[in-house]
């Protein structure tokens, strides 16, 4: 409840409570110092949250009580990640989204045991997908932008 995180250009996912700022706890880095981009808690068990480095064609998943130890790798996508949303109703599905048209979704329940394929895959018709949202309201619905244009899939 007091907790924050941040992904940053040193390649780390840094940990904050608001009570005392002024420390810092790292629980991941990069092996080869990739910016981090982007950075997803898990909407229902707090204790998950993806991330995605610069170039990356693939999504991390934390536990953030296993510190510096990715428990999945999600490495369907062909080219680069530049989107991920947790759905708002379940702890174990993740939407991902990237340069490679694609929107897809996983289950994680299987963790730490490896996942292979993502369970729905939805390709944008034209153009790289550039953001995702989970509708927090209505989880029934995703929405995805690319070039200039939304859309509003059904799940």
């Amino acid at each position: 409840r007091d907790m924050f995180a941040s992904v940053g250009a040193d390649g780390s996912v840094r940990m904050f409570d608001l009570r005392h700022l002024e420390h810092s706890t790292i629980i991941y880095e990069d092996p080869q110092h990739t910016p981090l981009l982007r950075l997803a808690w898990n909407k229902q068990d707090p204790n998950y949250l993806a991330t995605v480095a610069m170039d990356a064609c693939e999504v991390i998943i934390l536990d953030v009580r296993v510190p510096c130890t990715p428990v999945a790798r999600l490495n369907n996508h062909r080219a680069c990640v530049n989107g991920i949303a947790w759905a708002p109703h379940s702890s174990c599905h993740i939407c991902t989204a990237g340069d490679d048209h694609q929107a897809l979704i996983w289950d994680i329940q299987q963790m730490p045991r490896a996942i292979e394929d993502p369970i729905l895959a939805y390709t944008a018709a034209e153009g790289e997908i550039n953001q995702i949202q989970w509708g927090a309201t209505q989880p029934d619905w995703i929405a995805i932008c690319y070039n200039k244009a939304l859309e509003i899939l059904r799940v």
